[in-house]
């Protein structure tokens, strides 16, 4: 079965996304970030031949400028509801076969990891990749649907995410782990990742 790698992203539109990073270092630089972050990701994974690449997006009116941009993927929207509700969506989009989804703001992000995610999956049910900050970077399943509960009772946005997924799924489930990364989403991280972003 053929291997789906998602990018699950917020279309760069000023204004819009990375609010926490943007009250830190400016609309225009949270903007220039996002849209450097995503051109990043699509250069080193998305011609990658071992995974079909599919694009998760939100807002939902960017798939059309999307879809033209990147004929090569297949572009969705993330649709209505809570980052679970969405996430749940991007990962029963694909056709049969393994799925992997990643975030767009993880500068040290590349394709060995991706390969690594899929590599777990023909051992485990799932699999997480730790983000720093008590998060996850990357979310794997073997099968699908997801199960129903994987993104059930999740404090998002804070340092019990990781955890509050790993509380709520159902018993006899493998879960492989992959290294721990750092995304951006504040001052901070900026500072300390940006440069692998080369900004």
């Amino acid at each position: 079965m053929r291997r789906h790698l998602v990018l699950f992203v917020r279309a760069p539109q000023l204004g819009r996304g990375k609010r926490r990073l943007a009250r830190a270092i400016g609309d225009v630089a949270a903007l220039r970030f996002e849209r450097m972050m995503m051109a990043r990701l699509l250069r080193r994974l998305g011609r990658d031949r071992r995974w079909r690449l599919h694009i998760a997006v939100t807002p939902d009116r960017a798939c059309t400028a999307l879809r033209r941009r990147l004929p090569a993927a297949a572009v969705t929207p993330q649709g209505i509801g809570d980052l679970g509700a969405r996430m749940s969506r991007a990962l029963s989009a694909p056709p049969p076969g393994p799925v992997v989804l990643v975030g767009g703001d993880i500068p040290a992000l590349d394709a060995r990891h991706i390969a690594a995610a899929f590599r777990l999956l023909g051992k485990c049910d799932l699999v997480l990749g730790p983000a720093a900050d008590g998060g996850f970077w990357l979310v794997g399943i073997r099968r699908r649907p997801p199960p129903a509960k994987l993104f059930g009772r999740v404090r998002w946005s804070g340092p019990h995410a990781l955890a509050d997924v790993l509380a709520g799924l159902p018993g006899l489930l493998t879960i492989g782990f992959l290294a721990t990364l750092e995304d951006v989403d504040d001052a901070a991280a900026y500072r300390r990742l940006a440069p692998l972003a080369g900004l």
